[in-house]
């Protein structure tokens, strides 16, 4: 069977959909202290936005506290800015060059919001994951229009590209039901 499209290919960029959701629900805080949460924080920092971890160390000394080192000194008001207005509801403490963060108690409002957010992100790594199912099947329908391949080679590529999306959107389904526990966890 020749091939009108690379499936290894398709694989990959559905594999990388479910590594960036991962990703995403690794953020959201649960009731233990992660280093995972500043991953989105980014810091206004020589004329540039840089992450935070490309500007100080994070560590995580107890379970419900973080602490941020920052390795420039100019950079200590720039770095708690930049936490404060994340929206992840954090409280920075300077202290010298050190940033300590208590992690607050989660209430069931807040952990509900924080689900509602872990399902966007399923949300959004459903589409990516959708986009590249599009554009196999658009690949395939060329393919077999300008005669590069048969119908029923086209009809077997296709069924294989919906079945890896299919598995791949259970995967994503999977994912979100351990986070959604794991938050509700009181």
């Amino acid at each position: 069977m020749s091939g009108a499209i690379d499936l290894n290919d398709i694989k990959r960029r559905m594999d990388g959909a479910i590594t960036a959701f991962k990703g995403d629900i690794a953020s959201l805080r649960t009731g233990r202290a992660s280093a995972n949460i500043l991953d989105p924080v980014t810091v206004e920092a020589y004329g540039s936005r840089m992450p935070l971890n490309q500007v100080a160390n994070i560590t995580v000394p107890e379970s419900r506290m973080l602490s941020v080192s920052v390795w420039d000194k100019s950079m200590v008001g720039a770095v708690d800015r930049a936490i404060r207005e994340s929206h992840l509801g954090l409280n920075p403490i300077v202290d010298g060059q050190n940033l300590r963060i208590p992690l607050p108690e989660l209430n069931e409002e807040r952990r509900k919001s924080l689900v509602k957010v872990a399902h966007d992100y399923a949300e959004k790594a459903k589409v990516a994951i959708r986009h590249v199912r599009r554009d196999g099947m658009d690949g395939l329908k060329k393919a077999e229009k300008d005669g590069v391949i048969g119908q029923d080679d086209s009809r077997a590529q296709s069924e294989k590209v919906q079945k890896m999306t299919d598995d791949t959107i259970s995967e994503v389904d999977r994912l979100l039901a351990d986070k959604e526990k794991e938050i509700m966890q009181v």
